[in-house]
């Protein structure tokens, strides 16, 4: 698989989102790469290089912490990292092409609790303006979790469909079972069959790849807090949402993904929608 690139500040929200995906890498067999990116800020954009000593005292912090972690990878698998300066999400998500990753890995504070690093603050834009899949992971989440159940979260946009493959392929890693929740925000039955006809398109896709699936739906006013409790009441490790991203230029997500990524006991996979999509042509 294509590596993993983990946003790292050195915060413990980051830390604990690294040892996130080093259990992921050694399931999966792919390489990390960390990233550290110093943000530009008025008066830097003036002074734009790192002092000396900056950037000697970061790249010390990463030897440890490399050595620190590095011996609980897998034989044969890597870690190195990578410097930056710039826009935080615009840095990580460079990068992250430049070296083919295939996800992205940030920590969240979640909506309690604060660390003064950018990590937290910067993961909704982070999701929002890369185009590779990412996923989120608060700072209590226990690490001794696989991700046996994944939560996909259906609804009758046209983007939908989009989070199937990738969810797919993690099913497929991890040997999980994928739940189709099937969400409506009202009881019209015309609107109701647009999004059942999405489901039946992502079930197919999901049995013709044998991955073990089972669906559901459910009404609600509050969707956000009715996919939360029904993610604790099932079981599931992971949430696989699409962003709802309307624009790259203003670097913010919808409303409410943001509410779950944020709220979400479990990590949340999100999947930013592209023009051109063909679900059959990725089978």
């Amino acid at each position: 698989m294509q590596p993993i690139v983990i946003a790292i500040d050195f915060s413990n929200t980051s830390l604990h989102a690294l040892e996130y995906a080093i259990s992921m890498s050694n399931r999966i067999g792919t390489n990390l790469h960390l990233i550290w990116v110093d943000k530009i800020s008025m008066q830097e954009s003036v002074y734009p290089d790192l002092s000396y000593e900056s950037k000697n005292e970061i790249k010390k912090r990463f030897d440890e912490l490399i050595s620190q972690y590095k011996g609980k990878l897998s034989k044969g698998l890597t870690m190195e990292y990578k410097l930056r300066k710039g826009k935080i999400y615009r840095e990580i998500d460079n990068y992250a092409k430049s070296v083919d990753a295939g996800l992205i890995i940030a920590g969240t504070h979640g909506i309690s609790g604060y660390e003064e690093y950018w990590i937290g603050s910067n993961a909704y834009k982070i999701v929002s303006f890369t185009s590779i899949p990412v996923i989120t992971v608060r700072h209590d989440y226990p690490l001794d979790r696989g991700i046996s159940r994944i939560l996909a979260l259906m609804d009758g946009s046209n983007e939908t469909i989009q989070k199937i493959p990738f969810t797919a392929k993690l099913a497929r890693l991890f040997d999980a079972e994928v739940i189709l929740l099937t969400t409506h925000n009202n009881n019209l039955k015309s609107i109701q069959r647009i999004a059942e006809k999405f489901s039946l398109m992502a079930s197919n896709y999901l049995k013709d790849n044998n991955i073990k699936v089972t669906e559901d739906s459910f009404v609600s006013s509050n969707l956000t807090k009715s996919a939360l409790e029904y993610t604790i009441s099932c079981g599931a490790d992971l949430i696989s949402i699409m962003t709802e991203q309307e624009t790259p230029v203003n670097v913010h997500i919808g409303a409410q993904a943001q509410q779950l990524i944020s709220q979400s006991p479990v990590p949340v996979l999100s999947i930013t929608p592209v023009e051109k999509f063909s679900l059959t042509s990725l089978i």
